[in-house]
C-alpha cells in the first residue's frame, strides 16, 4: 500500500518506471499530447511527472499506463498475483464444509474479510495539511486535454455520494468540467450509481452532499471504476486488495466521509434544484469527442490538501492508452466472480484494447449443451458494465482468446452466418455515437463454438472462405464469412485502426446484415445513404499546432528520442469540418 501519490512516485521511480519533466510544460493541451505519445509505447511507456505546471502542484500522468505498473497499483509483482488472490478466496468461500472441523477453518478468512472494511478515524489526517474554505479550482494544474474540449476537466475524480435512503456510499469516476473558480459540470451518466443518489435527492427536495478526491492510495483510483455491483462499498475492495481497511475521516463542510491519505479532497454539493448546464464536448476513451450534454452542477465549498500533493491527470482518446491497462486488470480480476455468479462455462474472457473497454469482447466457454454460446451472450448482455458489449465473440476448445489468429481460425471452421449470428437490443453507453437512440440499439453475438447434433443438421466443415476482409466496396461477394465495409480514407492495412472504428462505428440492427453466406457489417462513419439522424462526432486529435508546439521544446523534457505524435495517424479521418461535431445527417 502507499500512503500518497509521493510514495508511488518514489516507488516508481526506484524501479525505472517513472521520467521526470522539469521544464514548464502547459496544462492546457501540451501535457495530454506528451502523455499520449509515451502511453502509446510498447508496453505502455512511462509514467510521467510534470513537475513545472505553472501552479504549486506537478502532475502525474500515466500512473497505471502499462500491466506493470497497473500491478505495483494494487500491491503486486503481475496481474495474476491479484487474480490468485480473488480466486483463492472465492474458492475458500464456495468450498463444500463436510462437517463443523471443516467450518471452524472458514473462520480465519472470514474474520481476515473483517478487517478489510472501511473505518472511520477521528485524525484529520495529512490532507487537511493545507485548507481553503474560499476556493479556487483555477490553483489547481486542471488539463485541458484536445482542442475541441468545452474547457478544462477533472480527469480522475473520485467522487463520494451516498444514498439518501441506505446511507451506502458509492465511490464512482465522473469526468468534471470546470465552469470558474467554484463550479464544475458532475457527467454521471443515467446508468451510474452518482446519477441514482440524484434522482434520490431530487425526488426529496433536497442538496446532494458530495466529495471528491485526488490521489492518495492508488488502489482507490482504481477501485472508483472497477465494475462492483451496486450497493457494494469500493473501499472494501480497496482494503481486501491492500490486506488492511481504508481509514476516512469526515469532511469539513460536507456531511461525507473520505480517505484520510488523499492528495486532494474537493467539498461541496449538487442542488437539484438548479437547472442543468451544457457540459462539454470532451475527447473521450472511445476516441471520438462526446457531444454537449446537460448535467449538473456541482459547487465548491472547501478544498483541502496535503502538504507536497500531487495532482494525478489522465488523458483519453484513440486506444491505447492508460485505460486500457485499467480495463485489461478488471478482465483478469473479475472473472471468478462472473464465474462464481451466473456463467460458470466461462472459461475466459478477453477485452481488445480496440474495443473501448466494452464494444468488443471475446469468451471462451467450456460447451456442454445448444443454445450455450446465446446464453452465454444474454446472460453478459444483462451483467453490470457488460450491459454495454455490441459485439461478443463466443469460442470454446483450446482456444487462446488473446491470440487473435486462433480466434479467426475458430471462426474459419465453427461460424456460419446464416445460423450462427445472433442479434439482439438493449442497453448500449451513452457515449456509442452509433447507436441509433441515446444509450439504446443492437448487439451481436457470433457464435463460433463448436455446433451440437442439435444446433444443425450436419455439422460444419471448415470454411474455405476468409474468417474476414476489409473492403471499401459494397457489392455483394462470398469470399468471406465476415466483410466489413470501411471509407475510403480509411487504411485498411491498419488492422488494429479498422476494429477500432468498427466497434465505434456500427450499431448491430442497422449496420449488419447477411447475405450470401456473409456477415457484412458497415462501419462507415458519416454516409448519407445510412440516414444516421443523430450528430456525429469527429475523432479525438491533437492540433498541428499543438503537436508543433511539443515537437519544438521536446529536447528540453528529458524524454529521449523525439516520439512523433499518434494523433499524425488519425488526422485523415477527420471530417475537416473543423469541429467536435460533423453536420446532422
Amino acid at each position: 500500500m502507499y500512503k500518497n501519490l509521493s510514495q508511488y512516485v518514489n516507488f516508481l521511480e526506484s524501479r525505472g518506471e517513472l521520467l521526470r519533466v522539469r521544464a514548464f510544460v502547459d496544462p492546457i493541451l501540451e501535457m495530454s499530447e506528451i502523455a499520449d505519445r509515451a502511453s502509446k509505447q510498447p508496453g505502455g511507456g512511462k509514467a510521467l511527472l510534470f513537475e513545472n505546471s505553472g501552479t504549486d502542484f506537478p502532475v502525474l500522468m500515466n500512473m497505471m499506463g502499462s500491466d506493470r505498473r497497473m500491478s505495483y497499483a494494487l500491491g503486486v509483482e503481475k496481474p495474476d498475483d491479484v487474480k490468485k488472490k480473488f480466486d483463492d478466496f472465492f474458492s475458500a468461500l464456495t468450498q463444500p464444509r463436510n462437517n463443523l472441523w471443516e467450518k471452524l477453518q472458514l473462520l480465519p478468512t472470514l474474520r481476515q474479510a473483517s478487517r478489510w472494511l472501511p473505518r472511520l478515524v477521528r485524525t484529520a489526517g495529512e490532507r487537511r495539511q493545507a485548507v481553503d474554505l474560499n476556493p479556487d479550482l483555477y490553483k489547481l494544474p486542471i488539463l485541458q486535454c484536445w482542442p475541441h474540449d468545452g474547457g478544462r476537466f477533472i480527469t480522475l475524480p473520485m467522487v463520494h455520494t451516498r444514498d439518501l435512503h441506505t446511507g451506502v456510499r458509492n465511490v464512482g469516476m465522473y469526468r468534471m468540467q470546470i465552469f470558474d473558480g467554484q463550479t464544475t459540470g458532475m457527467h454521471w451518466h443515467r446508468h451510474k450509481t452518482g446519477a441514482r443518489h440524484f434522482e434520490q435527492y431530487k425526488a426529496a427536495g433536497k442538496k446532494m452532499p458530495v466529495a471528491v478526491t485526488l490521489g492518495g492510495d492508488p488502489v482507490y483510483t482504481y477501485c472508483a471504476v472497477a465494475p462492483l455491483p451496486d450497493n457494494v462499498d469500493e473501499y472494501l475492495l480497496a482494503g481486501f486488495l491492500r490486506g488492511e481497511p481504508v481509514r476516512l475521516t469526515r469532511c469539513l463542510t460536507q456531511p461525507v466521509e473520505a480517505p484520510a491519505d488523499a492528495d486532494f479532497v474537493i467539498e461541496g454539493y449538487v442542488d437539484p434544484a438548479e437547472p442543468l448546464a451544457t457540459e462539454g464536448p470532451f475527447g473521450d476513451h472511445t476516441g471520438f469527442y462526446s457531444l454537449p450534454d446537460a448535467y449538473p452542477r456541482f459547487h465548491v465549498t472547501a478544498i483541502t490538501h496535503r502538504k507536497n500533493a500531487i495532482y494525478p491527470a489522465t488523458v483519453v482518446g484513440v486506444p491505447p492508452q492508460e485505460d486500457a491497462y485499467m480495463g485489461k486488470a478488471t478482465e483478469r480480476i473479475f472473472l471468478a466472480p462472473i464465474r462464481l455468479a451466473m456463467l460458470p462455462e466461462i472459461a475466459d474472457m478477453h477485452m481488445p484494447f480496440e474495443g473501448v473497454a466494452h464494444n468488443i469482447a471475446i469468451v471462451k466457454i467450456s460447451k456442454a449443451y445448444p443454445g450455450q454460446a446465446e446464453k452465454t451472450a444474454n446472460a453478459l448482455w444483462g451483467a453490470g458494465q457488460m450491459m454495454f458489449n455490441k459485439m461478443l465473440v463466443v469460442v470454446d476448445g483450446d482456444v487462446d482468446v488473446h491470440r487473435y489468429g486462433e480466434v479467426c481460425a475458430c471462426v474459419q471452421k465453427n461460424f456460419r452466418p446464416d445460423t450462427d449470428a445472433y442479434f439482439g437490443r438493449g442497453a448500449l453507453d451513452v457515449l456509442d455515437h452509433a447507436a441509433q437512440a441515446c444509450g439504446y440499439g443492437g448487439k451481436l453475438c457470433i457464435d463460433a463454438t463448436r455446433k451440437l447434433p442439435e444446433e444443425s443438421s450436419a455439422l460444419p466443415q471448415r470454411s474455405e472462405k476468409m474468417p474476414y476482409r476489409f473492403t471499401r466496396q459494397a457489392a455483394q461477394n462470398a469470399d468471406s464469412l465476415i466483410r466489413i465495409i470501411f471509407d475510403d480514407n480509411v487504411d485498411l492495412e491498419d488492422v488494429s485502426l479498422c476494429v477500432w472504428l468498427m466497434g465505434n462505428n456500427v450499431d448491430p440492427a442497422r449496420d449488419c446484415r447477411v447475405e450470401n453466406g456473409t456477415l457484412v457489417i458497415d462501419a462507415r462513419g458519416r454516409h448519407k445513404s445510412r440516414s444516421i439522424v443523430r450528430s456525429w462526432p469527429e475523432v479525438v486529435c491533437a492540433s498541428p499546432e499543438t503537436i508543433a508546439a511539443v515537437d519544438r521544446k521536446w529536447e528540453t523534457l528529458g524524454l529521449g528520442k523525439l516520439i512523433e505524435s499518434p494523433s499524425l495517424r488519425y488526422r485523415g479521418l477527420l471530417s475537416g469540418s473543423g469541429g467536435a461535431e460533423a453536420q446532422q445527417r
